[in-house]
């Protein structure tokens, strides 16, 4: 129950930080990739800002024994680059500026723009499960 608790704080958080950011308007972030055009810094700012935070919770995490609602950390390793990372970087790109979304301001947009972000989480969750039965 307390891992359902954390989660679900820690979404609330991550969705209010998307819509406080506006990054939940799919015309501001095709605004950030349009750098020929109107150009939207606004994303560039989003992203700073939450490397503060973050820097703060690698340095609490370096300190702790356990997480808070597991008996252990499971960090993914690093790797090389390889072309299912940079075939996925591609995609993931290319969907984000067609749509102006990503996953996590589009299941946010559920509540805000039902409609287009339906159409979008439907597409996403499509492609996860059409993944799952690729050859790897």
């Amino acid at each position: 129950m307390r891992q359902v608790v954390i989660a679900l704080i820690a979404g609330s958080l991550f969705g209010a930080g998307l819509a406080f950011s506006g990054m939940v308007d799919p015309t501001r972030v095709q605004g950030f990739l349009d750098l020929l055009g109107n150009w939207d810094p606004t994303l560039a700012f989003v992203m700073g800002g939450a490397m503060i935070p973050m820097a703060i919770a690698w340095l609490v995490q370096k300190r702790m024994t356990k997480p808070a609602a597991d008996t252990h950390f499971n960090l993914p390793g690093t790797s090389m680059l390889d072309s299912k990372l940079a075939i996925g970087a591609v995609l993931f790109g290319i969907g984000w500026g067609i749509a102006g979304l990503c996953p996590g301001p589009a299941v946010a947009d559920l509540a805000l723009n039902p409609l287009p972000a339906l159409i979008f989480v439907a597409a996403m969750v499509a492609g996860m499960a059409a993944e799952r039965f690729a050859i790897k």
